[in-house]
């Protein structure tokens, strides 16, 4: 059975004309459209995991409506040099028209409910229960809508003694050895920042909904979609988490090959250098001009380099001492994988990401314009939908509501009795 309703929702607009500032563009009508056009997602998470999920659902083509409580989300409210909304909140939840609803009261579960109603897609990341109090856990809305696609994002997953506890990235980090690993052996554990586990996280919710999306395709049927913080850690060490029968628990899992390949001080600056293989160790030794140390049979595997590394390391970097970290990138070229450290401030203009067409210009209303990040996959059958600043708090609520057949004395109504903002 084939689930066409959103095809036929996107061709009406098509037929309609050019969609609203800030919906999602219609190009079902055509043969060049992306995977997820005509797909709405209804995207009540907050933090990181689950919105920048749902962002990479709009990348896809999705309209994406973030639906917030009268509070917000807590993201806006993180540390920011930005005064007028968090860089967090922006970077997050571009792609996206803003609702407030207080689910809270009767009339604003009727609203989301309505929302429902003519969604594809709902993600948030609320703790095991809380959805059921709320009235809009998923078999609560399964009822309403069978071809709903249910994604919560957890801490800990939906069962277990720690279902209830809260997840945050770095809390994931450290209770799953991350940190542990990270730092140096025996030592102090160090955190991983950048909220890895977060964007992994959100990596996830947007395979699974679209997996979950194509099923639908098939069956007609929505499903739950459960993504955790715990899975997200635990996938990211899958190559460090095994166990042969009969080996000790406690054992090496570092898989650094240290030694050689790691970050090495330049005259000016530093470079990350990769030389695992014969081919990459031989060419780096010929352009620092060691060439002896190819030659010799005590470093030719990189379990030898790694354990020589006090012999090697020197000697290499007094040969890097030569040059500045970006002078040896011009020399090691495409030869010997490498990177001179940079900040993440040279990403705006670098040619390289600019080139790829990463960085994308955005307008919000309180900030202005602003340079941020954009098109996290490329698809080759239509170009990736234009870009558009996160919404400031309940910033389309009129209009959403509007859409979906509310009138203007109902939605003064609601906003009175602070239901909506």
């Amino acid at each position: 059975m084939i689930d066409l309703p959103f095809i036929r929702r996107a061709e009406a607009v098509v037929a309609a004309g050019a969609p609203a500032q800030g919906a999602a563009p219609a190009q079902v009508g055509s043969t060049k459209r992306l995977p997820l056009a005509g797909i709405r997602v209804l995207d009540l998470s907050a933090y990181i995991a689950g919105p920048y999920g749902c962002t990479q659902l709009a990348d896809m083509g999705a309209e994406v409506i973030k639906v917030e409580p009268p509070v917000g989300d807590n993201l806006r409210k993180y540390p920011s040099t930005l005064e007028a909304e968090s860089r967090a909140f922006l970077g997050v939840n571009r792609s996206k028209r803003g609702i407030v609803i207080d689910l809270k009261q009767p009339d604003g579960l009727a609203v989301l409910q309505k929302l429902v109603d003519t969604a594809d897609v709902l993600v948030h990341n609320f703790r095991p229960g809380v959805p059921e109090r709320l009235g809009i856990g998923y078999e609560q809305l399964k009822q309403r809508r069978p071809q709903l696609v249910y994604c919560a994002v957890t801490g800990y997953g939906e069962t277990g003694p720690m279902k209830d506890n809260a997840g945050y990235d770095q809390v994931l980090q450290t209770f799953t050895g991350i940190c542990a690993l990270q730092g140096p052996a025996g030592g102090e554990p160090q955190i991983v920042y950048g909220s890895v586990v977060d964007y992994y996280a959100a990596a996830l919710v947007a395979s699974g909904v679209s997996a979950a999306l194509f099923e639908r395709g098939r069956s007609g049927q929505g499903q739950y979609v459960g993504v955790s913080l715990l899975r997200s850690a635990l996938a990211m060490q899958s190559a460090r988490l095994i166990k042969a029968d009969n080996e000790p628990l406690a054992i090496g899992r570092d898989m650094r090959s240290g030694g050689i390949t790691g970050i090495h001080p330049a005259r000016e600056g530093y470079i990350y250098l990769s030389a695992n293989t014969a081919h990459f160790w031989a060419t780096l030794c010929e352009r620092v001009g060691l060439p002896e140390l190819a030659a010799d049979e005590r470093y030719d595997t990189v379990r030898k380099r790694a354990e020589n590394a006090d012999v090697l390391v020197p000697k290499l970097r007094a040969a890097l001492a030569a040059r500045t970290a970006r002078e040896w990138e011009q020399v090691f070229g495409s030869d010997v994988p490498c990177a001179a450290a940079r900040q993440l401030e040279e990403m705006f203009d670098h040619p390289q990401v600019l080139a790829e067409g990463m960085m994308a210009a955005m307008h919000h209303p309180a900030v202005g314009s602003y340079q941020g990040f954009t098109e996290v996959v490329r698809f080759g059958n239509a170009p990736a939908p234009a870009p558009f600043a996160a919404p400031a708090l309940g910033q389309h609520s009129d209009q959403i509501l509007a859409a979906n057949g509310y009138s203007p004395e109902e939605i003064s109504r609601l906003r009175a009795l602070g239901v909506i903002r």
